[in-house]
């Protein structure tokens, strides 16, 4: 039975589809919408206050109506297979605001629902409820992730050169659109398996199963690479001066993160969950920390903190969410509740970094793809650089009160 692959698929899948929504989105709003840098910062806080309350409903839905998993797993593809040809396919002009707050509705609620699903029902997809069975999930399931992401980096680039118009991005659109409609049908089978329940969820019992700890360490840790995501393009075209280089870096990054996948659940395994982390947030630091002191122009030395930055993203993205899913199995919860919590504490991220600073920059002067002062561009520097450095610090911490677990067997 091709289940994990078939999880790698959907997984690749959503990944693809954040993409755009994390990285691309703030470059082509200011660039090609000519949408200002605090207006669009505030459409993401916006669409995350929608999301407060959509994302915990989503979960509760998936788990009202376990059943239900083939239906979810096709509304949530269709709706990126709708959202991302539209989005991509805006115009500038006086109602534009409008019109890309509507579309990011649509394609965030479809994205929610499908990272919630895939998520939350972790216990349905795992040949057995087991940590390990479940850690072995987590690898599928985040080297689809970081496969997608591959593809979505290179994607408008490869278009573009192929002779597509507006950078690449209607022609990306109709990709992402077709992706998700071949990926529904190729992977409706894993959402027929019969779902593993778990009691009812609340607060008291997310606390006793040490769940509520985790739901702060992933917001508090999902800011410095919320923020690095949202400036990256800015700080690759615009500060390092790097044309046309941001497409390679992303691949670089993101295959540093999926070749270390295997390595972080290898070492997690052994060592444990809790220590593998502290060994992997300082690799970020100094990532995060290497860029504040990069001249325009030095490509080598930041595809080495691409190479860094991404190896310490893999373990984040296969450790945090399987101590999640395995603190929930452990308790007997019911998971995609939990889950749409989970999702809603990444995506707060992402908002609280652009509303954060997005308008920043706007005030300091920066305008994307122009001439710069050399104060605008500290400005993003610090941003993009420091300010991560400090939330990383944060996140570390975090992770020592954190109890030491068992390793997994």
């Amino acid at each position: 039975m091709m289940l994990y692959p078939r999880v790698s698929l959907y997984a690749l899948m959503l990944a693809a589809a954040g993409i755009p929504l994390y990285i691309h989105l703030p470059r082509f709003a200011s660039i090609n919408l000519g949408i200002g840098l605090g207006t669009i910062g505030t459409i993401l806080l916006v669409i995350r206050l929608i999301d407060l309350v959509q994302d915990p409903l989503i979960g509760w839905t998936v788990d009202r109506w376990p059943g239900g998993q083939a239906m979810f797993a096709v509304v949530a593809a269709l709706g990126l297979a709708t959202g991302f040809p539209l989005l991509f396919g805006l115009q500038s002009g006086p109602a534009v605001a409008a019109q890309l707050t509507a579309i990011l509705v649509l394609l965030f609620s479809a994205y929610s629902l499908g990272m919630i699903l895939l998520y939350g029902r972790s216990a349905t997809l795992a040949k057995e409820p087991t940590p390990a069975a479940l850690m072995t999930l987590a690898a599928f399931r985040e080297a689809g992730m970081l496969a997608g992401v591959v593809v979505a980096s290179t994607a408008p680039a490869v278009f573009l050169a192929l002779g597509a118009g507006g950078q690449g991005y209607p022609a990306f659109g109709l990709f992402l659109s077709v992706l998700a409609l071949s990926t529904a049908a190729i992977t409706l089978p894993i959402w027929r398996r019969p779902p593993v329940l778990g009691v009812k969820l609340s607060m008291a019992d997310l606390g006793q199963a040490g769940a509520l700890r985790l739901l702060a360490l992933a917001l508090v840790n999902s800011l410095p690479v919320a923020i690095t995501s949202t400036l990256f393009l800015f700080f690759v075209e615009d500060r390092l001066q790097l044309t046309g280089k941001a497409g390679p870096l992303l691949v670089l990054f993101f295959l540093s993160a999926g070749l270390s996948v295997p390595l972080w659940a290898r070492m997690s395994r052994k060592l444990g969950p809790k220590t593998t982390l502290l060994i992997a947030m300082p690799l970020a630091i100094l990532g995060f920390g290497g860029a504040a002191f990069l001249a325009p122009g030095d490509l080598s030395g930041f595809a080495l903190i691409c190479l860094a930055s991404g190896a310490a993203l893999g373990a984040d993205m296969v450790i945090l969410p399987a101590m999640f899913s395995v603190a929930l199995t452990k308790a007997g919860l019911k998971a995609s509740l939990a889950f749409g919590l989970w999702s809603f504490a990444g995506k707060l991220g992402l908002a609280l970094a652009a509303f954060a600073v997005l308008p920043v920059l706007e005030r300091s002067g920066f305008v994307p793809g122009a001439p710069n002062s050399t104060g605008a561009l500290t400005a993003l520097t610090i941003c993009y650089a420091v300010i991560p450095c400090i939330l990383k610090l944060g996140a570390l911490a975090l992770v020592f009160a954190l109890p030491t677990e068992d390793r997994t067997p």
